[in-house]
């Protein structure tokens, strides 16, 4: 398999754009995606993803339809989590990371029989959760085939009967069994390891049994293959081995060998054979060791590492799951979101249409009391391009532009949205203007500051992007502010950009009919918060703009009415 599995990028050829975090901060997403996680290498990792925007709508749906998939799972989702885990403390803690802390020795292929062992299960028990789960979409379907072909392309079952012969429990380890190949002055020159075994070799006469192995002809193998014969020939010293530099041993023949072990003070010849052999066997062991190792290593780290890169896409999904789990047991209400193919523009459908939205912001707000929170409808067609809100201050024009741009930031992530129901065309783009900083208009005034930054959003976005406008152009007079905020609104329907543009400035929802071009097919709409009685009702509606009306309802709030202030003079 030459390409790593994805959750999160099917085809990771699609070209993605990358949202600011400005634009993040304004639709108020921010301070949700700090609440998925306590861990900041995730908050980083689920901020980056989300940031990442491309107006593909199968990459949307892939997204969504895994994410329905681990939300409706809870069990699979947990038991998911816990063995990724497990396989990830093996590439983060096992052996694999300290190959090079010393000498390989047969302990250290011992435990990595195990380690191997454990991630083998590990593969197979990731492959039966999701066999076992009642999953749908093409992304977990997809992973439960590559898992499977992970397991089989590397043989992982032949593997594990290999495991099972060969390791031995180091409760029991009493001896290793090797192959010593000699040269012509029956010197070693190769070593292999034969099997790990559970009981020790038995002494015999060392004399008379070297003898037979050196002088009967029937005892000498004609192959190398291993009869199982336990006798076991032991050169032993009665000093302690030299550390230093390697010996050179001198030619022996077997005689001289056989006169060599017949002295009974353990003299410096017999050291040296035994410090040299020792050394001999455990260099040639080692490397033995260190190979088998190696192989092993080569053969399971790959897959390691492809399941491994899993884990943030999973958790993405799961802390994602967890939260919207947390708020609708809170009675918040999310829908899957419906990803739909690219409008023509000769196509009378619409580019998004959405009902029962709300600012996901407020759930922290009226956690305990949803029915509290005022929902809305509202759609995108040709004719609904640029919406001009208008409507009291205070009267969630800047919820509601936000809770828009939200539902496009979760919806494209894959993620459930704050409605009861949303289909949308994706947008390749979340531009946003919002007051700016005092500190970043020293230079060219705040109405300079915002012309500029408005070129270069308008610059950058295309047909198929979201731009949310606040209060936009509204700190300099009404009469200049008007003539910008007019000529500007020509050119995003020229372009056909899906907007909404939240202001105080009436007239220019007024004058619908001078900003909409009959040689354009994208127009503009006034929406409305509405009111009754001077009350805020935090809806909207499609309608044109009340007027003037909502400054005495401002003024009366502030106590700044002739009537309020003389009623004030005559007091004192």
């Amino acid at each position: 398999m030459s390409s790593k599995y994805s959750l999160l990028f099917p085809d990771q050829s699609l070209p993605y754009r990358k949202l600011t975090d400005l634009a993040v901060h304004d639709i108020g997403m921010d301070s949700v995606l700090l609440k998925l996680s306590r861990e900041k290498n995730e908050q980083v990792y689920i901020s980056n993803v989300m940031k990442m925007v491309t107006s593909d709508p199968t990459n949307a749906r892939y997204r969504s339809d895994v994410f329905d998939d681990i939300y409706k799972n809870k069990a699979m989702r947990e038991e998911l989590l816990d063995l990724l885990d497990k396989v990830n403390f093996l590439k983060e803690y096992g052996s694999y990371k300290h190959d090079n802390d010393h000498e390989p020795g047969i302990w250290d292929l011992v435990h990595r029989l195990e380690e191997i062992n454990d991630y083998i299960k590990s593969i197979g028990a990731i492959y039966k959760c999701l066999s076992n789960a009642d999953i749908h979409s093409e992304g977990l379907l997809g992973l439960k085939k590559y898992v499977e072909g992970l397991y089989e392309d590397n043989g992982f079952e032949e593997l594990k009967k290999d495991i099972s012969a060969l390791k031995a429990d180091t409760s029991c380890l009493k001896s290793v069994t090797v192959g010593i190949n000699l040269n012509e002055r029956f010197e070693a020159s190769g070593v292999g390891l034969i099997s790990v075994n559970s009981r020790p070799f038995t002494k015999s006469n060392l004399v008379s049994h070297f003898m037979e192995k050196v002088s009967g002809k029937d005892n000498i193998n004609d192959t190398s293959d291993w009869d199982g014969d336990y006798k076991f020939d032991e050169i032993q010293a009665k000093g302690p081995i030299q550390n230093g530099a390697d010996f050179v041993p001198p030619v022996f023949s077997p005689m001289a060998m056989m006169s060599i072990m017949k002295v009974s003070d353990a003299d410096d010849t017999t050291k040296e054979i035994t410090n040299y052999m020792d050394k001999i066997t455990d260099r040639m062991l080692s490397q033995t060791v260190k190979h088998l190792r190696n192989v092993l290593n080569k053969y399971t780290m790959l897959t390691v590492g492809d399941i491994t890169d899993l884990i943030p896409e999973f958790i993405f999904y799961v802390r994602w799951a967890e939260y919207i789990e947390k708020m609708s047991d809170k009675g918040a209400v999310f829908c899957k979101p419906e990803a739909l193919d690219e409008i023509k523009e000769t196509e009378n459908k619409p580019l998004m249409d959405a009902k029962g939205v709300y600012n996901i912001k407020l759930l922290s707000e009226h956690s305990s009391a949803f029915g509290d929170i005022v929902r809305n409808d509202l759609d995108f067609t040709r004719e609904h391009t640029l919406y001009i809100l208008t409507g009291a201050n205070m009267g969630g024009k800047t919820t509601i532009t936000q809770s828009i741009g939200q539902l496009f930031f979760m919806a494209q992530a894959g993620i459930y949205v704050a409605a009861s129901e949303f289909s949308y065309v994706p947008v390749d783009d979340i531009f946003t203007h919002f007051p700016a900083d005092e500190d970043k208009t020293m230079d060219l005034g705040r109405l300079g500051e915002e012309c500029k930054r408005f070129k270069e959003l308008y610059e950058e976005a295309t047909q198929k992007s979201l731009m949310l406008l606040n209060e936009t152009f509204s700190t300099t007079s009404f009469e200049e502010g008007y003539y910008i905020a007019k000529d500007c609104s020509k050119a995003i329907l020229e372009k056909g950009i899906r907007t909404i543009y939240n202001t105080h400035m009436h007239k220019l929802a007024l004058d619908i009919s001078e900003i909409n071009d009959n040689k354009v097919p994208a127009k503009a709409a006034s929406l409305v918060v509405k009111a009754k009685e001077g009350k805020r009702l935090y809806e909207v509606e499609v309608a044109p703009p009340v007027g003037l009306s909502y400054a005495k309802d401002i003024a009366e709030k502030y106590g700044v009415t002739f009537e309020m202030l003389s009623a004030g003079n005559a007091h004192k």
